[in-house]
């Protein structure tokens, strides 16, 4: 089991706002202090070498940080962490930011760091493209979430989006987070996670479950708030993971990789009402 040595994260901040109203009688202003998410660069250093930057929300790093080398497949095992640390950069006024995680292997783990060419820097809404990337994941997952025998419940899948809603406390603050949860095939949530960017939310759950000793989550649910991008489909097979449930679309290649995997794939998941565009098999349809 890996070490690891935390920071403090800033997960909101006031800051200085107009709250605007226009009525029949006319415009009217005041000014007023909003709360907002954060959203800070983290930078992943594997074995001194800097591997990717993204933008996220400071919290659960050292998920954030494993679920990506993870899913990105830059390491297969969590075992091949010894030690996660936040590095004590500092900012302007001289304080730390904690916007550095160091991740030092254990002895003779190799990274795939090659797989980190396309990756560089990411925004908090970024994702890859190119229909050679089915490819590239099928030949690198390891786990055929195309066997996985779980059977779904269309009533259940349907209303996982409000469960895991009731979870998003930051969300519930500022209005401007994305989630994501991994639930059991029955509808309940073992982890939710906040994040301004969708691919942060869930590296943070599959960082998670890999902490936990939990991977390859077979059998289990992952459910998030946004759209179904193809990075969060991949994210999903290199974890074992069977279904994805997103509250809006998937892209179309999305679903393509969806369905060369075997996942299912549900989108605008809002009870009652779901739509299944890989894996209907798994929810009786």
């Amino acid at each position: 089991m890996a070490a690891y040595i935390a920071g403090v994260g800033r997960v909101t901040r006031r800051t200085p706002a107009v709250r605007v109203e226009v009525t029949p009688d006319g415009v009217r202003g005041s000014a007023r202090p909003d709360t907002l998410a954060v959203e800070e660069p983290l930078e992943i250093r594997v074995a001194g070498t800097s591997v990717t930057v993204t933008m996220r929300t400071p919290g659960d790093d050292f998920d954030l940080a494993l679920g990506n080398l993870l899913t990105e497949g830059v390491l297969r095992r969590a075992d091949d962490v010894a030690q996660l640390m936040h590095c004590l950069d500092e900012d302007e006024s001289g304080s730390p930011t904690y916007n550095v995680v160091d991740v030092t292997l254990a002895p003779g783990v190799v990274p795939d760091l090659d797989r980190t060419a396309r990756s560089g820097y990411q925004s908090s809404a970024c994702g890859v493209c190119g229909k050679t990337s089915i490819d590239a994941i099928a030949a690198t997952s390891q786990y055929a979430v195309g066997d996985d025998p779980v059977r779904l419940s269309p009533v259940v899948v349907a209303g996982l989006p409000d469960v895991m809603r009731e979870s998003q406390k930051v969300f519930d603050k500022t209005g401007g987070l994305h989630a994501a949860g991994i639930f059991t095939a029955e509808g309940d949530p073992l982890v939710v996670r906040e994040d301004v960017g969708r691919h942060n939310a869930v590296d943070k759950v599959i960082g998670w479950a890999a902490r936990e000793g939990r991977l390859p989550l077979a059998g289990h649910v992952l459910v998030v708030s946004g759209r179904a991008s193809f990075e969060l489909v991949q994210k999903a097979v290199m974890a074992g993971l069977p279904a994805l449930v997103a509250v809006s679309a998937p892209s179309s290649l999305a679903a393509e990789l969806a369905q060369e995997a075997g996942l299912t794939l549900v989108g605008f998941a809002r009870a009652p009402r779901l739509t299944v565009y890989a894996g209907a098999e798994r929810l009786g349809l």
